[in-house]
């Protein structure tokens, strides 16, 4: 049956492609580190895998051929009662084209055929390949894959009046549509500058930069921190006669249970100041005296914080504000939401906007004062 769609905590299926010298391996672990703490890689590449050993904390795998899927399979298994956080596959493209992969099991499959047909040949063989895309795409760990690239080469301008060659990678070495599997795809150049090719946490889209372990703890972030919500100021607050709301995470870890709402509660205006929530009638029908100005605090109140000024609200537990605030990646995905209406990156924000967004951070850090 149909159920309400929620986005709830999940690992990352995340690809790096590239030519040779792309930095795809050590851009794997840079991102794992900031995704978890215990590490684990697959090696293919001939102990290619350790040679960053000095630099990281990891465990590796030393995978010789044959490369089938089937033995891709047993490793990610034992990854996963190993209780890695994540795993790191290096490289996928071994079990396409390496020694012993899909395309010589194809080959094989083929010669052992009466009738030498190729395309039957797939029939026996698909399935091998589907079960090693399905362990990665259902294990509990994140995984991250790096697969090569069929490269070529083009002539550029450096930027001085000449020409140079500059490597480019092309396709990746794997079976085409395989980046429908995952949840990212960067495609790596060889200057170590990723790009996004697919993203579903539309935390790349358009932008080039270089990975590291701040791009793992985003991702980190983006897939454990529910999503914020949005909600119009002219749509009934669905949790306005709930009395005891379930505890949500915030942005240190902990969980912060909200209190039931009894009252209206205060508004942030664009002058810092707050609007005193209106009086409500008693049972009897007298309207209770004025207590003063409320104070916005850890106590379970909720800021409102306008939106581009159109009606639109971001609404959440002030305490849950406020430790977001000291978490970069927490408060990137705020003023993101912020910024809802324009679906502008936080990175492409002009000054002015920035300035503005910083203005109103600090009047709700007054409010808690």
């Amino acid at each position: 049956m149909f159920r309400k769609a929620e986005r709830k905590s999940s690992k990352i299926r995340l690809a790096l492609c590239g030519p040779a010298g792309s930095g795809k391996t050590f851009s794997a672990l840079l991102i794992a580190k900031g995704l978890g703490e215990k590490i684990a890689v697959i090696d293919t590449e001939n102990g290619s895998g350790e040679l960053y050993a000095h630099l990281f904390d990891y465990d590796v795998a030393s995978l010789q051929p044959p490369f089938t899927p089937k033995r891709y399979v047993e490793l990610i298994k034992g990854a996963e009662k190993a209780g890695y956080d994540v795993l790191i596959i290096d490289s996928l493209s071994h079990a396409w084209a390496g020694t012993g992969g899909v395309l010589d099991m194809k080959d094989l499959a083929t010669k052992a055929s009466k009738s030498g047909n190729s395309f039957t040949a797939w029939r026996d063989v698909t399935p091998e390949h589907n079960s090693l895309v399905d362990a990665i795409i259902f294990s509990n760990l994140h995984v991250i894959v790096t697969m090569r690239t069929k490269t070529a080469w083009e002539i550029v301008d450096d930027g001085n009046g000449r020409k140079k060659p500059v490597k480019i990678g092309l396709s990746p070495v794997q079976r085409d549509g395989l980046e429908y599997e995952f949840t990212t795809v960067l495609d790596l150049s060889s200057d170590h500058v990723a790009s996004c090719t697919k993203d579903r946490t539309s935390l790349f889209d358009g932008k080039f930069f270089v990975p590291s372990v701040e791009t793992g703890q985003d991702l980190r972030t983006w897939f454990t921190a529910p999503a914020v919500k949005v909600q119009d100021e002219t749509e009934p607050d669905r949790n306005s006669h709930v009395q005891n709301a379930p505890a949500q995470a915030n942005g240190n870890g902990s969980q912060v249970t909200a209190p039931a709402k009894t009252h209206a509660e205060p508004q942030v205006h664009d002058n810092g100041s707050q609007a005193s929530p209106a009086a409500s009638s008693n049972d009897d029908g007298h309207k209770p005296e004025s207590t003063g100005k409320q104070k916005a605090n850890g106590n379970g109140n909720k800021a409102t914080v306008p939106i581009n000024g159109k009606g639109h609200h971001v609404v959440l537990p002030m305490d849950v504000l406020l430790d977001s605030l000291e978490s970069v990646p927490v408060k990137k995905a705020l003023l993101e939401a912020w910024w809802f209406e324009n679906k502008t990156s936080i990175d492409s924000i002009n000054k002015d906007k920035r300035k503005q967004i910083s203005e109103e951070v600090k009047k709700l850090k007054k409010m808690a004062a």
